[in-house]
C-alpha cells in the first residue's frame, strides 16, 4: 500500500506541475487562461490527491502492512470474504431487463409508455433479489 500512496502523491505533483505549465502556456499563446483544461487537470490533480490522502489514512488506521505488500505473502494469503452468489439466480437478469426497459423507454422518443411499464418492475425485480433467500426452497 505504501507503493500505492507514493505513485498517488507523485500523480497529484505531476498534474499540478502540468496545470501550472498549462496555464502559462495558455497564457503566452492567446492572451488569457483557458479554463476548461485547467479546471480538468487541477480536477485531476485533486483526484489523485484524495485517493493518496485516503490510502495514506487507511494505511495508519490498520495499524501495518497489508498481507500483499509481505515479502514472503502468499497470493492467497490476502483473499477477502466476498461475499455469497446464487449463480441459479434469475433476478439479476429480470433487473437488468427491466433497468434496459425503462432507459430505452426514456430515450426514445415516441416510447415514453414503455418507461412506465419497465418501472415497476424495477423495484420487484431489486425486492426478489434481495428476499429470494427468504422463501421457497431456499428459506432460511
Amino acid at each position: 500500500m505504501k507503493s500505492n500512496i507514493v505513485i498517488f502523491w507523485i500523480l497529484t505533483a505531476y498534474f499540478l506541475i502540468v496545470a501550472a505549465v498549462y496555464t502559462f502556456w495558455n497564457i503566452a499563446s492567446i492572451g488569457y487562461i483557458e479554463w476548461a483544461g485547467t479546471t480538468a487537470v487541477l480536477l485531476s490533480a485533486g483526484l489523485t490527491g484524495f485517493i493518496a490522502g485516503f490510502l495514506a489514512l487507511t494505511h495508519r488506521k490498520q495499524g501495518g502492512e497489508l498481507v500483499e505488500d509481505l515479502a514472503d505473502g502468499d497470493i492467497d494469503d490476502g483473499d477477502p470474504e466476498i461475499g455469497e452468489f446464487s449463480p441459479w439466480s434469475w433476478w439479476p437478469l429480470v433487473l437488468a431487463f427491466a433497468a434496459g426497459l425503462f432507459v430505452i423507454g426514456l430515450s426514445i422518443g415516441h416510447n415514453f409508455w414503455l418507461a412506465f411499464l419497465a418501472l415497476p418492475l424495477v423495484p420487484v425485480a431489486v425486492v426478489g433479489w434481495v428476499y429470494e433467500y427468504y422463501r421457497g426452497h431456499f428459506a432460511r
